[in-house]
């Protein structure tokens, strides 16, 4: 299978889940397949590669186990359309109901496609692993690592009636204020890594760029943050004592 025939494969499965959609009055769900969808395009790559290397192997577990955990762990947190769908939904009207297909579903199924460069690379491609790797994998599977245990942490923190209303500053969310977004870029930017040592082009960085991009400035750390000051006063100071992204000791605020 081809990189233009996975393209292809995927805005027909974001299809699908858009007419799911439709029924469920919830374009929030595309959030749950974000994930699976690096999973789907890696077995495509595999299957048309015919034989895996080690690389190849490598590759397919760690992207299949981060694809199972944060799908599982945002189906977990589902109950009705996320509030940033809510306020597209509002603001779209009675053209929503088509204009989701474009601006949410066909978008992020191009996006995932764009960002699987590297997991393609690393699956197609079959020359020894070398040093490179063993850096890639070792940045990848922090990164996977780190945004678990922040997901975890969170989900701890949001279970226990007594932390209603408060702000979450607690292990790594001490050093950052979205530990989770930080260790999906870091884990990206292994995954560069690796596609590298396949033997990838160098223009396949502006997959973990443009994931980068889109964790700090248009589905992560920004859209978060630009009404929970309002919702969570307590936020605002939150804010001014910890780094947005990367991990930091926590400042000093003076009074």
């Amino acid at each position: 299978m081809t990189p233009l025939l996975i393209m292809v494969l995927i805005l027909a499965l974001a299809t699908g889940l858009w007419l799911v959609s439709l029924r469920l009055r919830d374009a929030s769900i595309v959030d749950i397949a974000w994930a699976p969808g690096f999973a789907v395009i890696s077995w495509c790559s595999a299957i048309a590669t015919g034989t895996l290397s080690t690389r190849g192997w490598l590759i397919l577990i760690l992207v299949n186990a981060w694809a199972v955990r944060l799908a599982l762990h945002i189906y977990a947190r589902h109950r009705d359309e996320d509030h940033r769908y809510a306020a597209m939904r509002a603001k779209h009207g009675k053209r929503w109901w088509w204009w989701s297909l474009f601006q949410v579903f066909w978008l992020q199924g191009l996006l995932c496609w764009l960002i699987s460069w590297p997991l393609q690379l690393a699956v197609t491609h079959a020359p020894a692993l070398n040093v490179l790797d063993t850096a890639g994998f070792a940045i990848a599977t922090a990164g996977f690592m780190y945004e678990a245990i922040a997901d975890w942490q969170l989900m701890r923190f949001r279970a226990d009636p007594a932390n209603a209303g408060k702000v979450m500053d607690r292990g790594l969310w001490r050093w950052s204020r979205h530990p989770n977004y930080f260790g999906d870029a870091v884990m990206w930017w292994g995954y560069f890594l690796v596609g590298l040592a396949a033997g990838g082009a160098w223009w396949s960085i502006a997959a973990p760029v443009v994931m980068t991009f889109l964790l700090l400035r248009v589905s992560g750390v920004t859209l978060l943050e630009d009404t929970i000051t309002e919702r969570r006063p307590a936020y605002a100071d939150y804010i001014r004592r910890t780094s947005a992204f990367v991990p930091l000791p926590s400042r000093t605020v003076e009074n």
